[in-house]
């Protein structure tokens, strides 16, 4: 396929989960600027990320491409080339995200808003292939309070004060009123960033940009106990990541795509998109990139039968039809042992473990995931599934 585009604008979002976004059916949350782009462009259902280190999913996305700017809030990026996976010819522009203890007074003072004004700066200057890499979610809720008043009906306990990010297990004894608090001051932080994404989007203009919004992990709010970025067990929260790719020519707009891709695959894509050479190229490994920019033209892209994730929270392999996890004791919150098993796609949130009604299909993946803990990570990506376990019995 040839190139179709000179020019690349990816925001790549850190703890951004795909559950809590409009065009993943949170439509409480509001998010014009996102929504829209969603009906220009090919939605990902089923994004997952390998690894929950968000540096080494981010490389995955755009290690390879030539001319980037990147312009984050994360000091470790400081300089480019090798010690962080980029090509040594990439810019980086760090505008530091830095805990707050309060929020904001106006949007423009946060820290979503000073990365994007420079993202704006960097269009400006002509960057051909611009990345903006935010890891503020993580770091600091100091959207302004009329923003999170906003989610608040007159009857809602306050919500939490300040603009620290929570980090702790709920138990039977927590509030319910103060998770719900905390999704709406993260909702506001949404909100706050679907506004600094409409500043740089006005800013690029008309001219022949594809877009890429996507993240790079999520976090906890409260679904599976965890709230905040502290260690949990690779349930979606964690691993399914939005992702939204607007073409320049327009093409699958207002499309999703319902297979299973990596952040790999996303980069692989890009590549071929702007031609690079490398692109080309057949991955070696089960686990490396494949391209999909053929979606874009017929829907011939290669599928996967399987994803699999590890990470500090422990083990997860998902499927068309499952998606099992292996926890780590250190981040297991919960009193049930072993391997728990989730029904895919119905069971969007992984909150009926059915490992004791599906015996086949626990000992199966149950099987991958032992393997993998020993080391056979390539036979885990290799070994052939059941029909059951590929598909499910939808």
């Amino acid at each position: 396929m040839p190139p179709i585009s000179s020019r690349l604008l990816v925001i790549a979002i850190d703890r951004l989960p795909a559950w809590i976004l409009p065009p993943y059916g949170a439509t409480w949350v509001a998010m014009q600027t996102l929504t829209a782009l969603a009906g220009r462009g090919l939605v990902f259902d089923r994004l997952y990320a390998t690894t929950d280190e968000a540096q080494g999913t981010l490389v995955d996305l755009i290690g390879g491409l030539e001319d980037v700017a990147l312009v984050t809030d994360d000091p470790r990026f400081a300089a480019a080339g090798p010690t962080n996976g980029l090509e040594a010819r990439a810019t980086v522009q760090v505008v530091e995200a830095l805990p707050k203890a309060t929020a904001a007074a106006e949007p423009e003072a946060t820290a979503l808003a000073r990365l994007f004004a420079a993202a704006a700066d960097a269009v400006a200057r002509g960057s051909r292939h611009l990345v903006v890499h935010a890891s503020a979610l993580g770091i600091a809720w100091d959207a302004p309070e009329d923003f999170v008043a906003a989610y608040q009906d007159p009857d809602d306990p306050p919500p939490p004060p300040g603009a620290a990010v929570p980090d702790f297990v709920a138990g039977a004894d927590t509030d319910p009123d103060l998770l719900v608090g905390i999704r709406h001051v993260f909702a506001a932080q949404l909100t706050l960033l679907d506004r600094c994404l409409a500043g740089l989007l006005e800013a690029a203009g008309d001219g022949p940009w594809t877009v890429l919004v996507v993240g790079l992990r999520g976090m906890g709010l409260g679904l599976h106990r965890r709230v905040g970025p502290g260690d949990m067990p690779p349930y979606g929260e964690v691993i399914h990541l939005p992702a939204i790719l607007v073409d320049a020519d327009g093409r699958m707009a207002a499309q999703r795509c319902a297979g299973l891709a990596t952040p790999a695959d996303l980069g692989a894509t890009l590549r071929e998109l702007v031609g690079n050479a490398a692109a080309a190229e057949l991955p070696h490994e089960p686990w490396q990139g494949r391209s999909l920019a053929p979606l874009l033209a017929d829907w011939s892209a290669p599928g996967r039968d399987r994803v699999i994730a590890t990470t500090r929270g422990g083990d997860a392999i998902v499927t068309s039809g499952w998606q099992a996890i292996a926890p780590r004791e250190s981040a297991d919150e919960s009193a049930a042992a072993g391997v728990r098993l989730y029904a895919k796609p119905d069971d969007f949130f992984e909150l009926c473990d059915v490992a004791d009604r599906c015996p086949q299909e626990l000992d199966e993946l149950a099987g991958l995931l032992a393997m993998l803990a020993a080391g056979g990570l390539r036979q885990a990506w290799t070994a052939p599934l059941s029909p059951a376990v590929e598909r499910g019995h939808g």
